[in-house]
């Protein structure tokens, strides 16, 4: 009886449930960064779209028991075909929908046999994607394109080699303040991750000189300006992860047509990431300080370099094998200040 009654207080929660997993839960108890509580928030607001459209069910009459797996597995169905999702980006919003109710159940154990069957939902297999990085030389041509003649072309040189230095995801270097640099000796970067999680990155001397004149350029070394953005557009606001994008783009174009060989068919935001974490290991960094560097959660993250380094090399000793001449080995500039901050620090 306590069971039936249960049910049916709680069958029509499900808009205080979504407020509360929006608001409290993933942001206070489980620390999610603005961005991943977004990517959750709009799961749920499709699956209204979904109950709306094909279900022909407003939101103020969804109900937790109707959220079944079959149900589940219609909606996922229906974002692949008529919204063209990608397998991974399925598999990102099935994984926000297990989130969702193993919120759910914790607030009400009658929903525990809902959540198993939600769970048993198995992602779909993706395959991985190629890694785009530069290789230093490509790296080179690429910080030549900006016009240091013009204060566009000053900012994005500074915005290009800090991406790069630091290893920062996009997000990062859209939030970064002046607050979070720190120029003297030993030279930082303080870098907000996710779930909130801030971490120190080095920053090399020839970095140190391309901040210290952007910032003075643009009174960003001013006390009262320390919490406005480092990068910002001609509307004063943060430059948007779109706008950083096609800043890559457009040099990563220029680059192209000068030299289309050193330029990966695609070159992204990530892709100085990769290329930094790329040219660490390449100077012989241990993988343990290339973790710490780009932030990530776990060793394992990090040894997908390890695999397309190993990759490299093969294809390398393929092309020579089929050429039967001697191939020139590619060059990595080994970072050695890099390694002394290191282990100075």
């Amino acid at each position: 009886m306590f069971f039936q009654n249960s049910a049916i207080m709680n069958k029509s929660d499900f808009p205080k449930y979504v407020t509360q997993f929006i608001s409290k839960y993933l942001p206070f108890e489980l620390g999610l960064s603005t961005n991943t509580i977004k990517a959750y928030r709009d799961t749920l607001v499709l699956l209204i779209k979904f109950f709306k459209i094909i279900k022909n069910l407003r939101e103020d009459r969804i109900q937790i028991p109707t959220i079944s797996k079959e149900i589940v597995l219609e909606f996922l169905d229906w974002i692949q075909t008529n919204r063209s999702c990608s397998d991974s980006t399925r598999n990102s919003r099935l994984a926000a929908i297990k989130t969702f109710f193993r919120y759910v159940k914790d607030q009400d154990i009658i929903f525990l046999f809902q959540f198993q069957q939600i769970q048993s939902i198995r992602a779909k297999k993706t395959m991985s994607k190629t890694m785009s990085y530069l290789t230093i030389e490509g790296l080179k041509l690429l910080f030549q394109q900006p016009d240091l003649s013009s204060r566009k072309g000053r900012r994005d040189l500074a915005l290009l080699s800090l991406m790069y230095d630091s290893g920062a995801r996009v997000q990062e270097i859209i939030d970064l303040t002046p607050s979070m640099l720190r120029l003297e000796k030993p030279s930082t970067v303080q870098l907000l991750g996710k779930g909130n999680k801030m971490r120190l990155v080095p920053l090399l001397n020839d970095q140190i000189l391309i901040l210290k004149e952007y910032l003075n350029e643009h009174n960003l070394d001013q006390a009262h300006r320390n919490k406005h953005p480092v990068f910002y557009n001609s509307k004063k606001e943060k430059l948007s992860r779109a706008g950083i994008n096609y800043i890559i783009s457009k040099y990563a174009n220029k680059a192209k047509s000068k030299n289309n060989s050193l330029i990966p068919e695609k070159l992204s935001c990530h892709s100085m990431r990769h290329s930094k974490a790329m040219h660490l290991f390449q100077s012989g960094v241990n993988i343990v300080y290339i973790k710490d560097i780009l932030g990530h959660s776990s060793v394992t993250t990090t040894e997908r370099y390890v695999r397309a380094d190993s990759k490299f090399k093969r294809e390398a000793l393929e092309k020579a094998y089929l050429k039967l001449t001697p191939s020139e080995t590619a060059i990595w500039e080994k970072n050695d200040s890099l390694i002394n901050w290191l282990n100075k620090f």
